[in-house]
């Protein structure tokens, strides 16, 4: 397995859930780590949590879905630690209106700047940096919706994270050449801040039952940690308990 000693990492949603733990992890294994999300106050205590474990870390808040933010944080963490190594490719929202008749125009581009344009204008900055390295691991939080089509998660969730897995294929069959590596995750339901914002609230029971932050944070740091020679394409992941196929078998309540 490879060491992240003396690797750079940058984690986007890095203020709470999935982007929180890997970023801990990452850190704990002695990458230095940039933050990214959109509010500072859950970055910086975030970073000061690596900073008090010995570890280093640079935040960087931004709103990702703007065209220019994350050129301008890759030339950051570039002027502070010279190199990126891993990108994590976490940031990511949803929205209440979760059908065709509730849809707008505006709560559309919420929706796909949050979890498809900003996941590109990442993997762009990132690859720049990338390519002169001859080196580099992208890793996408996608979603089971980026797999399964389903009512749930709403129309323009499921699209966005569908068109995630495709970037990260068509990543890997151009930048190969350049030693560069890029892998897709596609969790069922993890137990994050984001299923408050579900028009059905979630039991802690269910919660429970679901991923947590800290398993997908170990899934991070296996793929941060096969050799270069090794690209782990893409990888679907649901909790043993996968409501969706219990309501399907009237196990469980409705979602």
């Amino acid at each position: 397995m490879t060491e992240l000693a003396g690797k750079v990492a940058w984690v986007t949603g890095a203020g709470t859930g999935i982007g929180e733990a890997a970023a801990l992890a990452l850190a704990r294994e002695g990458a230095a780590v940039a933050l990214t999300g959109r509010r500072r106050e859950p970055l910086q205590a975030v970073a000061d949590k690596i900073a008090r474990a010995g570890g280093k870390a640079l935040v960087a808040p931004a709103d990702l879905g703007e065209q220019d933010a994350a050129t301008r944080i890759v030339a950051a963490i570039a002027g502070e630690f010279g190199r990126l190594d891993i990108l994590v490719n976490n940031a990511g929202a949803n929205v209440l209106e979760r059908s065709w008749a509730k849809l707008t125009p505006e709560r559309v581009k919420t929706v796909l700047d949050a979890n498809l344009n900003s996941a590109f204008y990442c993997s762009v900055a990132a690859l720049a940096i990338m390519r002169p390295q001859k080196d580099g691991l992208l890793i996408h939080t996608a979603s089971w919706a980026g797999r399964f089509v389903g009512i749930v998660p709403g129309p323009a969730y499921v699209a966005a994270k569908h068109a995630v897995v495709a970037m990260s294929y068509s990543i890997n069959m151009e930048e190969f050449q350049h030693g560069i590596r890029s892998t897709v995750l596609c969790p069922n339901e993890v137990a994050t801040p984001i299923l408050d914002l579900r028009p059905t609230p979630v039991p802690a029971e269910d919660r429970a039952r679901m991923i947590q932050p800290e398993h997908m944070a170990d899934l991070i740091l296996y793929i941060a940690k096969q050799p270069a020679s090794i690209c782990l394409n893409e990888i679907v992941i649901s909790p043993t308990w996968n409501r969706g196929y219990a309501h399907l078998a009237g196990l469980g309540p409705k979602r």
